[in-house]
């Protein structure tokens, strides 16, 4: 049995945006992992609906021509051997459960290996989008490579071709703290982002989203990556309230007091963590102790992450 971990993963950056040019940066989270196992050595009923849904998932890919690439048959034959897929990633969180799955398929399943990174993203999405709707291929990219990196686009006589720049591990101050804030509530992705669409369909907010939002989420990115502490927080600033504005249909309302929290008090800033709607809320800070004592004190359940 295979026994490589797939890590979780983060959208610190790019959530919403990076489809419609903006940069994204994705972190493996790693304090949640899947697995590749079996229910012959490891028996449960876990394991079991597992098995079961991994059966669903390969009548869709064998459905479709497109995914000719993997090496199906075999797939199928381990499914009746008791393949199942061991995940501790939360369902419904924004952390990669799916698309550490089709990572982890990708990698054991390939026929021919996908070198092109547009190609690659392109053929992951048409996979993740079984559970979603549709794709970006952006979070099973992430579980595939595992490392740190900002992925931008750039236009080719060829089409939009995507561009990874992994970092070091160390790409982020150590000034600066990330919390996973939890709502308490699952988030479904897929009506989410059909809502937005339809948003983008006014004039005024697609004009807004374009010349406000994306430069704001690429300057967060270049003020955390060069590790420029006060102009990212500013930024940050600018951005947490755009969100509360223009994605505020992804802020649950027990989310909604930290949008308006006081920073200078409580170190704490935040933003939407993936489609929103649930899951957890992303919040940084440049002082742990006291956001954590906040937190604990307005009892909201959170973790750190870094």
């Amino acid at each position: 049995m295979d026994n490589r971990k797939y890590f979780g993963k983060l959208i610190l950056f790019g959530e919403y945006s990076m489809i419609y040019g903006s940069d994204a940066l994705l972190m493996p989270l790693c304090s949640v992992s899947a697995e590749w196992s079996s229910i012959m050595n490891r028996p449960s009923a876990k394991g079991i609906e597992s098995n079961k849904n991994l059966f669903e998932f390969y009548n869709y890919l064998h459905d479709n021509d497109k995914f000719r690439l993997l090496d199906l048959r075999r797939f199928e034959m381990e499914l009746n051997a008791g393949l199942y897929f061991d995940s501790s990633i939360p369902l419904g969180y924004g952390l990669g459960s799916s698309g550490a799955l089709v990572a982890a398929i990708y990698e054991r399943y390939k026929l021919v290996e996908l070198n092109d990174t547009t190609r690659l993203r392109t053929f992951l999405a048409e996979m993740e989008s079984y559970f979603h709707g549709s794709s970006s291929g952006i979070d099973p990219l992430q579980c595939y490579y595992g490392k740190p990196f900002i992925l931008s686009q750039k236009s080719t006589d060829n089409g939009k071709q995507t561009i990874l720049d992994f970092l070091d591990n160390d790409y982020i101050s150590d000034n600066i703290r990330i919390f996973l804030i939890d709502s308490k509530i699952k988030s479904d992705t897929a009506p989410l982002v059909e809502y937005f669409k339809k948003l983008r369909q006014n004039e005024l907010y697609l004009e807004q989203f374009n010349n406000e939002y994306v430069p704001l989420v690429n300057n967060c990115i270049k003020s955390l990556t060069e590790k420029l502490i006060d102009k990212f927080f500013d930024n940050l600033s600018q951005l947490s309230y755009l969100q509360s504005v223009m994605l505020k249909h992804a802020i649950t309302d027990n989310m909604k007091d930290l949008f308006m929290g006081d920073f200078e008090n409580n170190h704490l800033m935040v933003k939407i963590c993936g489609s929103g709607g649930g899951g957890f809320l992303l919040g940084f800070s440049d002082d742990a102790e006291t956001t954590a004592n906040y937190l604990k004190n307005n009892k909201y359940n959170f973790i750190r992450i870094k």
